[in-house]
């Protein structure tokens, strides 16, 4: 489209630069910008037009124009309205996508911007600047629809019996109290939107100084608010039925029709199914489906033509009398998803090239103004940032693979080692302000058997009810692990095959190759990742087409290994393959090779060299969120409605939402969401993913995650502005509100969590710091390069010294378990304590390779509180306490009593900062002084037992048990 200046209001200059609202009312026919104090303020006599400019993720900005016709407004102001949004659009490049909007009929989207409602009063431009708020006030009557968004309407008959209803809300506006009347067949939530009204008419009109009261439909006169409410209107009778209105009456549902605008005639267009080659894009079409009247604005019309095609749809919904139908007009390339789902088949979105270059001359022409164009040309992308995890990761991690209708439980040194060809369950408890908080999913490999993976889900599910699905669940596949579950596990290696009798079963009934992982055959890894937090090992096809310039590998076949990098590498990349290379083939010294320099032998290993790709597996960025409220329909049916603009508060106790942000799919269940409904959660999820409401092409295997109210972790509250109060009250949506209008304390059934921030291992205090597992991946600390700080510590003195270790920095100084704060730590405490010193002495009898494929996280044993795995099938959850168990009975049989003569004295006399220390001892030989008994509740093992170690052990276990 030829751009001109003449076809730009000079009110429209500068317009759509930065994110945010903008108004112009129509005055004399042209906009006039109105100040940002009136923004929410509409006069039923005027026409407005609103730009609303959303920053995306991507940098770039997104504009959708409105423009809303007010009820006593003129047909020459709706005409001009209409038009000069049309301008705007192409001022703005021809991008934005236009909606018309009739006062009581207005599109969710546009409420939206002016939560709770928008309240139309009356006058026009002439009476446009009179001060309502000081005139005296007047008692009025509205009614309120609408389960997401409130749709006010002022009552036409105020004080009449026949003004209400049992179908909607009503609130009655007075000197002194604002009523708020809930018609009997109401539903709680809107009940509960409405209240948002009543809180906005007493901040509005009264100061925030007035009563309020709820009236119940049907109780008579229960109380004197409700003989108070009932005297407006001369007393109780009871209420009429509800007769449909002209204005309740939907368009009729005839078929959709589509026109082709040409020489200001509609054509109409014959055929039965309505695709994508249909539309010209040298013409502007007009698609009527009742409801929604879209105007298509081929790329290459100019304005007068879109101009014309704008009141082709106008003079429809007038000669059919449908009021409540609402105009969109779309830009070629620019389609809305309501749009292309009316079309059977609609090719994937390309970049339109065309558009972009039109934006580029309209900014052009307004900056040899002296205009600032800065919104008007294409935002420079971002600077991409390293991902958050949001999640604590100093917690605690068990997994178990799936064995048929069963589960494993695997040792700490395997947990972290996946299979293709199985499923795994996993549980991670990390601690929160007052309890511990969990997350349980199930990891699906790309090979796995369907009968596992069903079997892994119902284990999954098991576990969540166990918990009164006070927890977190994620259901995780193969190649589309998030930045959470990898954080989570810190070092992740996929290996080829399986281990379990499902995927066995598998390969033998079809006759297949069994290419299970073998550490003496040749193998070749893709090392990943953004840093020591989630390392990633993925093996791929030993051949060299599996090579990529932007990755490292390690390629071993037997004993030689090889370490390759790719040209575009960086040096954080080539340490990760350092750290893996001790998890994959320690002790054994690698061959380097880098791009363009490698060896005949490194060649020869996969099978000759050919071409392989400089072009990095694509990561999915990051998108804008969606929220959508699902229910279904009497066929079943999943129907989501998205919430635009959407806040914590619009997520309501009793229903489900679902958060689509395109790379993860989170299903949120309220608390008074039914049982049933609740252990369906994870099937609506999978059910939104196969609808793709969006029409984005949502791949089948997108990771969801279902979140309860009042668990809600912080990789999913970081897209709201979370108050935790508010997800932990009691009772419905509408006495939670009720309670909170009136000044009331909200019961809440727990204390408030720990705030997001604290979130992530990356930052915190002290505190924070003594329990973190991994190093901090930033430039501005030196890096220890080796395994987490833990880790390091310990194997830094177990392991032989004269082994090979190329990333085990110096042991560090730091205290491996913190001291207690209290002098005499209960049971428990001591008991894990002896656990995990138990644990520890264990790896001091493995040999050394199996010793070093031992991760970072020191498993604890928790305290004997329920577990889901302990209420499920009698199986004890806990890997650590199973792992402790065993350790001592590997060790009961070096032991046997040892009496010294020596005196004994109680443990906590014995430490070094004991309120009552013993003089006169020997302190090199504090524990000699204990009982056995005491001796092997701490040490894990008998004096004598002890003693065999090598001094040096004495000393780490001293060590960790902060003897000296």
């Amino acid at each position: 489209m030829s751009v001109s200046m003449r076809d730009l209001d000079p009110a429209f200059q500068g317009a759509g630069q930065k994110a945010g609202l903008e108004i112009w009312r129509i005055e004399n026919f042209h906009p006039v910008a109105i100040p940002k104090a009136s923004y929410g303020k509409f006069f039923m006599g005027d026409s407005y037009i609103i730009l609303k400019t959303t920053a995306l993720k991507s940098g770039a900005l997104r504009q959708d124009i409105h423009y809303w016709l007010g009820r006593d407004t003129s047909q020459d102001e709706a005409g001009a309205a209409a038009i000069k949004a049309v301008e705007l659009d192409a001022a703005l490049g021809g991008r934005a996508v236009q909606y018309r909007e009739v006062q009581g009929h207005e599109t969710e989207k546009f409420l939206s911007y002016f939560k709770p409602c928008i309240i139309p009063q009356e006058g026009g431009t002439s009476s446009g600047f009179k001060h309502v708020e000081a005139e005296e006030h007047q008692t009025r009557l509205f009614v309120c629809k609408g389960k997401h968004v409130v749709h006010v309407k002022e009552a036409s008959v105020p004080f009449a019996r026949s003004s209400l209803n049992h179908d909607d809300i009503f609130i009655l506006d007075t000197t002194s109290k604002i009523f708020q009347f809930n018609g009997s067949n109401s539903s709680i939530q809107e009940r509960a939107k409405a209240l948002e009204v009543v809180q906005y008419i007493k901040d509005t009109y009264h100061d925030g100084k007035c009563e309020v009261a709820s009236i119940e439909d049907g109780r008579l006169m229960a109380d004197a608010e409700t003989g108070e409410f009932w005297g407006f209107f001369g007393g109780f009778a009871p209420l009429p039925r509800k007769t449909a209105s002209d204005e309740d009456k939907l368009p009729a549902s005839d078929e959709t029709k589509l026109f082709c605008i040409g020489k200001g005639q509609a054509e109409q267009v014959e055929a039965d199914t309505f695709t994508r080659e249909l539309l010209d894009t040298n013409k502007c079409f007009v698609l009527d489906c009742g409801v929604e009247v879209f105007v298509w604005m081929g790329r290459n019309t100019n304005l007068d033509e879109r101009k014309n095609a704008s009141k082709t749809a106008e003079e429809i919904v007038h000669k059919a009398d449908r009021p409540k139908s609402h105009i969109i007009r779309v830009m070629e390339g620019f389609e809305t998803v309501m749009f292309r789902s009316k079309f059977t088949s609609w090719p994937k979105t390309a970049d339109v090239a065309v558009a972009e270059d039109g934006r580029g001359k309209v900014a052009a022409l307004l900056k040899r103004q002296g205009l600032n164009v800065k919104g008007l040309v294409k935002s420079a992308p971002s600077k991409e940032e390293e991902p958050q995890p949001h999640i604590d990761v100093t917690g605690n991690l068990q997994v178990w693979r799936v064995n048929g209708e069963d589960k494993v439980l695997l040792p700490a040194s395997d947990q972290f080692k996946f299979y293709s060809g199985d499923c795994y369950v996993f549980q991670y408890s990390y601690p929160g302000e007052d309890r511990e908080e969990y997350l349980i999913g199930t990891w699906l490999g790309k090979q796995s058997v369907e009968e596992e993976r069903a079997s892994a889900v119902s284990h999954a599910g098991k576990m969540v009810e166990s918990l009164k699905f006070l927890t977190a669940q994620a259901r995780i596949y193969e190649g589309a692990e998030t930045i959470q579950f990898l954080s989570v596990f810190q070092c992740f290696i996929v290996f080829k095959g399986g281990l379990s009798a499902g995927y066995k079963k598998h390969i033998e009934d079809n006759e297949l190759t069994d290419d299970t992982y073998s550490e003496d055959g040749s193998a070749l890894f893709r090392i990943q990742g953004t840093g020591p937090e989630n390392m990633q090992a993925i093996q791929v096809e030993p051949v060299a087409s599996s090579l990529n310039s932007s990755y490292c590998y390690i390629l071993h076949n037997g004993p030689t290994v090889f370490t390759w990098s790719g040209n575009l590498t960086s040096t954080e990349d080539q340490e990760v393959v350092e750290r893996q290379l001790d998890l994959i083939k320690p002790n054994l010294q690698s061959k380097p090779q880098k791009e363009g320099s490698e060896s005949e032998q490194f060649w020869d290993l996969l099978g000759g060299k050919t071409e392989h790709s400089s072009q990095k597996i694509a990561k999915e960025a990051e998108t804008d969120p969606h929220l959508f409220s699902c229910t279904f329909s009497k066929e079943g049916k999943l129907k989501a409605t998205e919430i635009y603009n959407f806040n914590q508060d619009d997520l309501m106790t009793e229903d489900m939402f679902i958060l689509d942000c395109h790379s993860e799919i989170f299903v949120w269940v309220g608390q008074q969401v039914d049982s049933k409904s609740k252990t369906q959660a994870l099937s609506i999820g999978e059910k939104f993913v196969e609808n793709d409401f969006l029409l984005e092409k949502l791949s089948h295997e997108t990771p969801i995650y279902v979140v309860m109210e009042g668990s809600e972790p912080a990789f999913f509250t970081r897209f709201f502005t979370w108050d935790s109060a508010k997800s932990a009250m009691v009772g419905n949506s509408f006495q939670r509100r009720l309670t909170i209008l009136k000044g009331g304390t909200p019961i809440i059934d727990k204390p408030k969590r720990r705030p997001a921030s604290s979130y992530g291992g990356r930052s915190g205090g002290a505190e924070k710091s003594q329990r973190s597992r991994s190093v901090s991946f930033s430039p501005e600390r030196a890096r220890a390069r080796g395994r987490s700080p833990a880790f390091n510590a310990l194997a830094a003195t177990f392991e032989n010294a004269n082994a090979r270790n190329l990333s085990t920095p110096p042991p560090m100084g730091r205290k491996i378990y913190p001291k207690s704060g209290s002098a005499s730590p209960d049971s428990s405490k001591l008991a894990s304590k002896s656990a995990a010193i138990a644990a520890l002495t264990a790896t001091f009898e493995q040999p050394l390779p199996a010793r070093k494929m031992i991760m970072a996280r020191t498993v604890k044993v928790a305290s004997p509180k329920a577990t889901p795995e302990s209420e499920s099938k009698g199986e004890d959850s806990m890997s650590s306490r199973i792992e402790s168990l065993t350790i001592k009975e590997d060790v009961k049989e070096n032991e046997h009593e040892d009496e010294e003569g020596l005196p004994i004295y109680p443990y906590e006399r014995l430490t070094v900062n004991a309120e009552d220390p013993v003089a006169e001892i020997d302190v090199t030989k504090r524990e000699t002084y204990l009982s056995s008994s005491e001796f092997k509740d701490k040490f894990g093992m008998g004096k004598d037992a002890f003693y065999k170690l090598p001094k040096w052990k004495q000393n780490k276990l001293k060590m960790a048990l902060q003897l000296f």
